[in-house]
């Protein structure tokens, strides 16, 4: 699907009911898909954001190249969910942000002193 295809694509919620009554309660808390698109997109700016300041912060207290290469790869997933969201693949996106920037964190707390 081109990028002109998606953005004439009608929200639809992702997951709905046949009944009326079931629809508007479902209505809220469902997203559509550009809805969870744009979700993932701002979430992983968010996500690049911390990493670019954590990285500054951390190579402003101690020079590694540990450090450089955890938080650039982390920097790199962020870019890569970004991507990943524009073209429609929100739920591998949202585990590879949320696994990613978890090792990120874990590997900076167990690799770099």
């Amino acid at each position: 699907m081109s990028t002109s295809d998606q953005d004439r694509t009608v929200d639809v919620p992702i997951a709905g009911s046949d009944s009326e009554a079931e629809h508007a309660v479902t209505e809220d808390r469902r997203l559509t898909p550009r809805q969870a698109r744009r979700l993932r997109i701002v979430l992983s700016s968010v996500g690049m954001a911390a990493m670019a300041v954590v990285l500054g912060l951390r190579i402003a207290s101690r020079s590694s190249v540990l450090v450089v290469g955890v938080y650039g790869l982390a920097l790199i997933l962020c870019g890569i969910v970004i991507e990943l969201s524009r073209n429609g693949r929100t739920r591998l996106g949202s585990w590879l942000l949320g696994i990613g920037l978890l090792a990120a964190v874990g590997s900076d707390w167990l690799l770099i002193p």
